[in-house]
């Protein structure tokens, strides 16, 4: 993501900042108070970073805008942010930028902090090594169907597949998933 300083901000011409950005600030500020909490979580626990998670939900507002397009309703607005999210959280991933920041010991995270969290940390270790060897889509659609609640409908619509695909994804990566934690071996 490349920074912008101001002189070059200045260097833009007025029109265009217009024409790049046609939402008012009121009705940015509404849409962002209704979505940014869910993306920004979405994007977390896609990246594991909480610093990449930030610049990633910077630039998925900030496409949206320059994207310049017409929503039918909120639910396709919020499948667009989510659909831009989706895409940049797939680059970072291919670029390599995915970083998991362990937490010192002085952290409420770090086990040392609590007796039982070893075993927690254990089991979250091995769901992580497992979710890491679904696909993209796998990964997205599980999340989207149990962490936020989505239908299919709106899984389908978020993913850009056919509603009637997220059924067997789902399927699929539940099954996956499921012989990953118990260790077995084969590729779907």
């Amino acid at each position: 993501m490349q920074d912008i300083t101001l002189s070059e901000l200045e260097q833009i011409q007025p029109q265009a900042l217009d024409d790049a950005f046609q939402m008012d600030q009121e009705t940015f500020h509404a849409l962002y108070e209704r979505t940014a909490r869910s993306i920004w979580v979405y994007l977390w626990r896609r990246t594991g970073d909480s610093q990449l998670t930030e610049d990633l939900l910077q630039e998925t507002y900030y496409r949206f805008l320059r994207a310049r397009v017409s929503h039918e309703s909120e639910a396709h607005r919020r499948n667009y942010l989510f659909r831009i999210a989706s895409n940049l959280a797939n680059d970072a991933y291919r670029s390599h930028h995915q970083h998991v920041r362990l937490p010192e010991e002085s952290e409420p995270g770090h086990p040392a902090m609590n007796p039982d969290a070893d075993m927690q940390s254990q089991r979250q270790t091995d769901l992580h090594r497992a979710l890491v060897k679904l696909s993209n889509r796998q990964r997205d659609a599980l999340w989207l169907a149990y962490a936020e609640g989505s239908s299919h409908v709106e899984i389908a619509e978020r993913l850009g597949v056919k509603t009637s695909s997220v059924k067997l994804i789902l399927f699929r990566a539940r099954r996956k998933l499921a012989r990953l934690l118990r260790g077995e071996r084969r590729h779907s």
